[in-house]
């Protein structure tokens, strides 16, 4: 089994909030993120796939064509974008980085041929990350 990871970037804006909860909540649980004005990030995404290394081209995946996936379907989406507004797959969903990070996989594993999304990996600050692997 070979891994193989493509890395991309993008700025988006959101605001860490649950509806049900009453500001005060929101500012306890989420503090400045819970912002009515928003905040952004400029993320860094890393998609991780892993397959059997095809014979006839010694590659898991055509890299040219997963670079396409990933900017048409993921990054045209979300950069310079608000992701509690301007995202179709975040809608209704608090875009914390853990709910982004399993949104991105649903969206791009549909995608995918001749070999599997082993994981997605998404950098919001120097401090932050998370790794999702699926379910």
């Amino acid at each position: 089994m070979v891994y193989l990871t493509r890395r991309e970037r993008f700025n988006a804006a959101h605001r860490l909030f649950n509806p049900a909860w009453s500001e005060t909540q929101n500012r306890a649980v989420f503090g400045k993120c819970a912002n009515p004005n928003f905040h952004g990030h400029n993320y860094q995404l890393f998609i991780t796939v892993k397959g059997q290394v095809d014979p006839e081209t010694g590659f898991v995946v055509n890299v040219h064509l997963l670079g396409q996936i990933i900017k048409k379907e993921i990054i045209e989406k979300l950069d310079h974008s608000n992701l509690n507004l301007d995202v179709d797959f975040m809608k209704n969903i608090i875009p914390s980085t853990e709910n982004l990070a399993k949104a991105i996989w649903k969206e791009i594993e549909k995608y995918l041929e001749d070999c599997e999304l082993h994981c997605v990996k998404l950098v919001e600050t120097e401090n932050i990350y998370v790794e999702y692997f699926g379910n």
